[in-house]
């Protein structure tokens, strides 16, 4: 997150005056460095060139000129382009693929792309015209009339097979004598990585959180009610008798009416509310030895205050974030209950799997973390499924917003949703933006893993801008929205204690954001001026909300700054290639300060001791 004042910051940095907080405790106990993981052979990586259409036709070899087209009738799933294949209405065959080559060492290779049909046929037993999806010879899924839909819909393939194959990627659709069906293709991507899991590590746990979440909302979309429930396992050596939830939005309530109410828990026993009602301690209903695994169930209800926040509403706008409780971590400094802040995030958490169930009126739209999908509902309600994997969180809005979708150079599909008063030029402005930051990003760090990606734009947020996984909040703004996008590397692919260490995610995308608008950071250090001999780049959230017109300029700009000099001291192709491979081997995991240190070190025979006393970053 970077407050408005942080976000206007070019070669100087403003300041931001705190606005509210809870009573803070003392200096809390800094997170036990664990030993890296290696780094994996396998760099991820999105293959398909040209996978929304919106470049023209190559490399793509169709049948007939007329598959990858714009032309009235159907509409893309991003963007302007799609691939129409059939829709004659007589015997007719089209085709449409690519060639392309999955890097070999690669555990994990994903296909994946969206499809709608239509048609003219009215038979509900009968295939009569079929859509074959393929890699190499084999069949992956062939699709018939039988499975018309009224709109886009996300199919997914694991096709780790073929990695380290050049393969083709192919697309068949026949028609049979009369009747049209139209086969409509949008947004192919193949997805790779190294390892899907987050790196193994015994000092953290609960691991593997696994949530599963119906809500139902009122008219407005400010009230939700519902069901979560959230399996995990204990990686620790030391049974686990209790685990923790965290109930992050009751900071912007009382205790004695919080937005987020849990209640009717299963497989435990809730105890009482701690660290401003924020925490909530479930005793287990059996003590979990090293690698067992189990599953805790409540009612949840959570009720949206008025305000531009990042939970809040603005007017018909709902913004939930960090609404749904997760599993605080436990390791080696024991469990992390550290309290809410206001002036940056406080939101440590493992890598997990989501499956929200949103129940709303069909006159709002609902964008989410992960790939959604929309269903009808009840009379004049949509039911919309958002799947997520390896996320740290799981956020969605509410509202008539107004969408726009594109799909970047690279494959990824964007949308950009607005409030009132956003200009359609601002929001197209918005949509290039998150197309070309994205890729720049994922070419520098590895490929966005996440799907599809969210951007809801509204210009009252005070803050500025908020990340959240394949979805951010923020303010027309390039440089800001190139920042939140950022963050999906750091912080979401990799992971930090953003309580105890804010500039392993803040630095470091301000640093990534100022590689993706081509700034160099030239000289900026020169202009470092330290406030008190106990002011350090690696300070925590303790100490920078009880300093806070300090914050945004220590963590975002001189951070960033010692990351350019970093830069300057290893050369431009070693400090490209620490990034990319210290994100690759930290995939979903978690990133110290002295894990990065040492991967820093190691890096450049030059000994940077000097350069870490220089630069205050301790740990």
């Amino acid at each position: 997150m970077r407050p408005t004042p942080r976000k206007a910051f070019a070669a100087s940095v403003l300041t931001v005056a705190v606005l509210a907080g809870v009573p803070l405790p003392a200096t809390p106990a800094a997170a036990t460095p664990h030993t890296a993981p290696s780094a994996a052979a396998c760099t991820p990586a999105q293959v398909v060139t040209n996978g929304g259409f919106e470049s023209g036709t190559s490399p793509w070899n169709q049948s007939s000129t007329s598959v990858i087209t714009n032309r009235a009738g159907q509409t893309a799933h991003g963007g302007t382009t799609f691939a129409w294949l059939d829709g004659v209405g007589s015997t007719h065959t089209d085709t449409l693929s690519q060639s392309l080559t999955i890097p070999s060492g690669c555990s994990s290779a994903t296909l994946t792309f969206w499809l709608h049909i239509d048609t003219a046929e009215t038979t509900s037993s009968t295939a009569y015209d079929k859509l074959t999806a393929k890699i190499g010879t084999t069949t992956l899924a062939t699709y018939s009339n039988l499975d018309k839909n009224t709109g886009y819909v996300r199919k997914s393939f694991d096709v780790s097979a073929f990695t380290g194959q050049t393969v083709n990627v192919a697309f068949t659709g026949t028609e049979d004598s009369s009747l049209q069906t139209s086969f409509v293709i949008d947004d192919v991507a193949l997805d790779t990585s190294g390892d899907t899991t987050p790196p193994a590590d015994s000092t953290r746990t609960p691991a593997a959180p696994s949530y599963t979440v119906s809500l139902s909302s009122n008219t407005s979309g400010t009230v939700w009610t519902g069901h979560e429930s959230a399996t995990f396992t204990n990686a620790s050596s030391t049974a686990l008798s209790e685990v923790y939830l965290r109930l992050w939005d009751n900071y912007h309530g009382t205790c004695s009416a919080p937005p987020i109410a849990v209640s009717n828990v299963t497989g435990g026993t809730a105890g009482a509310l701690s660290v401003d009602c924020t925490a909530l301690k479930i005793d287990l209903s059996t003590p979990l030895a090293q690698g067992q695994t189990a599953t805790i169930g409540f009612d949840l209800g959570i009720t949206v205050p008025s305000g531009a926040d990042r939970f809040g509403y603005d007017g018909a706008f709902s913004f939930i974030g960090n609404a749904l409780p997760v599993l605080a971590v436990k390791d080696a400094a024991g469990w992390h209950l550290d309290p809410y802040t206001n002036n940056g995030e406080s939101f440590y958490s493992l890598a997990a799997d989501f499956k929200v169930t949103l129940d709303h009126p069909s006159t709002l739209l609902v964008p989410a973390t992960g790939a959604s999908v929309d269903t009808p509902g009840s009379s004049g309600r949509t039911i919309t499924t958002a799947t997520a994997s390896k996320v740290r969180d799981f956020a969605w809005a509410a509202g008539p917003f107004t969408k726009i979708s594109g799909t970047s150079t690279a494959g990824t599909p964007v949308n950009v949703y607005s409030v009132t008063g956003i200009s359609s030029a601002d929001a197209q402005s918005m949509l290039t933006t998150a197309k070309t930051a994205v890729d720049a990003h994922a070419s520098r760090f590895g490929a966005y893993p996440y799907g599809e990606l969210d951007a809801v734009i509204d210009n009252n947020f005070w803050f500025g801008g908020m990340e959240y996984p394949g979805f951010v909040l923020d303010l027309v703004s390039t440089t800001a929205l190139t920042h939140e996008i950022g963050h999906q590397w750091w912080y979401g692919i990799v992971g930090d204690d953003e309580y105890n260490n804010p500039w392993l995610d803040e630095a470091f995308t301000d640093y990534a954001t100022d590689l993706a608008l081509n700034k160099t950071g030239t000289s900026c250090w020169n202009s470092v001026s330290w406030a008190s001999t106990a002011e350090k780049i690696t300070n925590s959230m303790a100490y920078w909300d009880t300093h806070s017109s300090r914050y945004s300029t220590v963590i975002y700009g001189y951070g960033k700054c010692a990351l350019h000099d970093l830069r300057r001291v290893l050369g431009d192709t070693a400090m490209t290639k620490l990034l990319k491979d210290y994100a690759t081997s930290h995939w979903y995991g978690v990133s110290t300060t002295a894990e990065f240190k040492a991967a820093a070190q190691a890096a450049t025979t030059t000994d940077l001791t000097s350069f870490w006393t220089q630069h205050r970053i301790e740990g």
